[in-house]
């Protein structure tokens, strides 16, 4: 007789930090999130998540897809979510820009999903190296529609780590795509976490929606084609009102702002881990640096980003891109308030020196 193999779930506590790249930490918590369904297609810098997802969803009786394409791969995510199955799907900048039209139609199905970007340097093809320039992308709404996605922007690996977990939580409950917004820093880079068991946030709500089949209840029906008149508008305003909901209830960021500030950085992901390096080499007794971090890019922070910039003379945002937060920021801050700003893109990274060296040519400090 044939025993059952025990499938392995590890489980989220743990006494001693774990050595993992950030890549593969987001398919830990996917697996720990209850993801039972993986497809993707390969492109660096993200591979490495594709990978562990095909070992580890063996370990955990899931779904693990090579798809043959981009495209194929988002419309397998959105066949897996229809049936209630949490499903996620990951890739790299232009691979994402190919699952865009899949990703329209998740959000105008309601359906819950999690997408992860790896970004790289663009555009086009451009090269393999970290980028924070799919922000407009992951934003403003990539696809065709007025629809959004919940942005969430990790700073280390071990936020890499929590952000996928909630992530899969607020998709379940707003009934929207989710995307994890990385790079190839924070995706490839190593550092030491400790998994512990998120507080739940959100309570589970039952999937009524899902299609499971029909037996014994009425049918339901997952679409995002209304052709009736005025019938598309009533579903379109449903959605505004999810998405002025998520504005309100959903926004997150890290902030640390001395009363003395005399300037303040605003970056993200893994530019925010700079922007403290920046701040640690300026700060003395009578000038300090003030640090911003949105970690929801959408929704974003334009209140919490005022209020924190209330009274400092002057503002500095640092992305890897050619200004694409710094139009929110300026949203947020308005026109009379003194912003500068400090990018580099095409997989460069900036170097907190020649940050320090702007700082002090440009006199904001």
């Amino acid at each position: 007789m044939k025993t059952k193999k025990k499938l392995k779930v590890h489980s989220y506590f743990s006494n001693k930090p774990v050595l993992m790249t950030g890549n593969d930490a987001v398919g830990e918590a996917a697996i720990k999130s209850g993801c039972r369904f993986y497809a993707g297609y390969p492109i660096t810098p993200q591979n490495e998540l594709t990978a562990y997802m095909s070992r580890r969803m063996r370990d955990v009786g899931g779904v693990f897809i090579q798809a043959e394409s981009e495209l194929a791969a988002i419309n397998m995510v959105f066949g897996a979510s229809s049936t209630g199955t949490r499903a996620m799907t990951s890739s790299s900048s232009p691979g994402i820009s190919l699952k865009q039209e899949g990703i329209s139609y998740i959000a105008g199905c309601e359906l819950p999903a999690v997408i992860v970007n790896a970004q790289r340097g663009g555009p086009g093809l451009g090269n393999i190296g970290p980028s924070q320039s799919d922000y407009f992308q992951a934003t403003k709404g990539g696809g065709h529609g007025d629809y959004h996605l919940i942005v969430l922007a990790p700073t280390s690996v071990e936020e890499a780590f929590t952000f996928t977990v909630l992530g899969f939580d607020l998709a379940d409950y707003y009934r929207n795509p989710v995307m994890i917004l990385s790079d190839a820093i924070i995706g490839q880079m190593a550092e030491g976490i400790v998994f512990k068991k998120p507080r739940r946030e959100y309570p589970k709500k039952k999937k009524a929606w899902a299609l499971t089949g029909a037996r014994g209840r009425p049918q339901n029906i997952i679409r995002s084609l209304y052709l009736g008149e005025r019938v598309l508008e009533k579903h379109n305003l449903k959605l505004q009102e999810k998405y002025h909901l998520i504005e309100k209830k959903e926004v997150r960021f890290r902030q640390c702002v001395p009363e003395n500030a005399g300037l303040l950085v605003v970056a993200y992901g893994s530019m925010y881990r700079l922007a403290k390096d920046i701040a640690a080499g300026l700060n003395n007794s009578r000038k300090r640096v003030g640090l911003f971090c949105p970690l929801t890019l959408w929704p974003f922070p334009y209140r919490a980003l005022e209020k924190a910039a209330k009274g400092i003379k002057n503002i500095l945002v640092v992305e890897m891109s050619y200004g694409q937060m710094l139009e929110d920021v300026r949203l947020a801050l308005g026109k009379d308030v003194s912003i500068s700003f400090f990018g580099r893109a095409g997989g460069e990274v900036p170097e907190g020196e020649e940050i320090i060296d702007y700082i002090l040519k440009k006199k904001l400090l």
